[in-house]
């Protein structure tokens, strides 16, 4: 391998701890950064990752599970890393109140830090700091409103796999951790290092959907009705069709009025509000994945027309579907 090859900077990566926290979080990520040395190291390029596990105490620090982690650093505002990336905890309310020296680290470091990364409900330490105030977050989709209520200032959106808002990065939950490390990875090294690092990992480099394949097809998958369920399923393969409440209906040989009040019983929404917000989801997908002109995401998903799609956008995140393509498109 000749000297022509580029040689990176060493980026050192706190992943921070505290007792209760979500192990797959933590050794998740951790993978992503070894692998991407690992992949490093084949290609003779210098460079990669130094990681090491922080917490407010060094030592063995237990998770949710059986395994416990060696902190081997204090978190300090004079001792800042390159990347930090805070992981999450089942129950986040403890973790804020046992751990509120992690909140005050957020709140002091998130304007020196290159990048600062909150992984599921680790975003709500950097909430508490006051650090995504005014910014768009995310964090695992069961906790998206508890996020939202709490800390109104913030622009929560529960269907992202993660978010970047200038060095301020937040992720869904759990497996998530490991798409926003990825992502970290691609804009170190490169797409075509993030890729083989995903092939070895037998992840996707950039997952197909949001978190909407949690939100709208979890939620169908916990319907209780399983004729209901199925149909929200073939809904969700068939959005460019015309489904309306007759053709729906029939599918399921109700009468069109017993089967808009089972299908609102047993989902909470009605047969109309879950298509809309399945081609919302959909189209959203398209925009952040797809180059294809807005009128043929338009028919693909459903809306048939740009001002229909337009107006959907609109009403539920208040901005276009062009100025969401803008914003959060990853096609170059």
């Amino acid at each position: 391998m000749g000297s022509h090859l580029r040689q990176y900077p060493l980026r050192t990566v706190d992943i921070i701890v505290y007792p209760g926290f979500k192990a797959l979080e933590a050794i998740g990520p951790l993978k992503v950064f070894d692998y991407t040395n690992h992949c490093l190291r084949q290609r003779n390029l210098a460079g990669g990752y130094e990681v090491v596990i922080a917490s407010t105490i060094t030592g063995m620090i237990a998770s949710d599970t059986l395994m416990s982690l060696n902190a081997t650093k204090v978190i300090s505002p004079g001792s800042l890393p390159d990347i930090a990336l805070i992981v999450g905890a089942p129950d986040i309310e403890k973790a804020l109140q046992d751990a509120p020296e992690i909140v005050e680290w957020a709140r002091n470091a998130a304007p020196k830090m290159n990048r600062l990364a909150a992984l599921c409900t680790g975003s709500f330490f950097l909430a508490e700091g006051g650090v995504l105030n005014g910014l768009r977050a995310t964090t695992h989709w069961r906790f998206a409103e508890r996020l939202r209520k709490k800390y109104p200032g913030i622009n929560v959106d529960a269907d992202a796999i993660f978010i970047r808002e200038g060095n301020i990065w937040t992720s869904a939950g759990v497996t998530a951790g490991m798409d926003l490390a990825l992502a970290i990875v691609e804009e170190d090294f490169g797409r075509e290092i993030a890729l083989e690092v995903a092939r070895d990992l037998v992840i996707y480099l950039k997952r197909p959907g949001g978190q909407s394949q949690f939100s709208v097809h979890l939620s169908s998958q916990m319907t209780a009705q399983p004729t209901i369920r199925e149909l929200q399923n073939w809904i969700m393969l068939h959005l460019s069709d015309d489904l309306n409440i007759p053709k729906l209906a029939a599918q399921l040989a109700m009468s069109e009025r017993n089967f808009a009040r089972v299908f609102h019983r047993e989902t909470t929404e009605s047969p109309a509000d879950f298509i809309e917000r399945a081609r919302f989801e959909a189209a959203r997908r398209l925009l952040e994945e797809n180059a294809s002109p807005l009128k043929v995401i338009a028919l693909k998903t459903g809306f048939r027309t740009e001002e229909k799609m337009r107006r959907v956008f609109q009403k539920r995140i208040g901005v276009t579907p062009k100025v969401y393509r803008e914003r959060f498109s990853t096609t170059v």
